[in-house]
């Protein structure tokens, strides 16, 4: 059976992942075997941690309508609750943007909520 050398094909997949590696620290940026593991675990973390940053914003924003909330005198589940039988549509994000930037807005918004339960 021919020996195989592989040539540039090896020093490509190489170069590649020391390239990835770029910024480690120690060994993990250059020796190969060692950049391939670290690559690889970062990789790993970079696509669940991706996940997680959604559902970290998604509490973020559940929690601060939560106090604006609070400050109208209703609970989240009410105040949501409220909105979607009134056939408001806006996002958790817009919603915790407004909390903050017009608590006018949002206090219309709670009071819209209320009235629509109360019927």
């Amino acid at each position: 059976m021919p020996r195989v050398r592989r040539g540039f094909k090896r020093h490509h997949r190489r170069t590649k992942i020391l390239k990835l590696a770029k910024g480690f620290w120690g060994a993990r940026r250059r020796l190969y075997k060692t950049a391939k593991e670290a690559v690889d675990h970062a990789m790993l973390y970079a696509y669940r941690d991706r996940k997680v940053r959604k559902r970290q914003f998604r509490r973020l924003w559940i929690t601060r309508i939560g106090a604006a909330a609070r400050i109208n005198e209703m609970s989240y589940g009410t105040f949501m609750g409220g909105l979607r039988t009134a056939g408001v549509e806006m996002d958790r994000k817009t919603l915790s943007e407004m909390a903050i930037t017009d608590p006018e807005g949002f206090s219309r918004l709670a009071g819209l909520a209320r009235e629509t339960l109360a019927r």
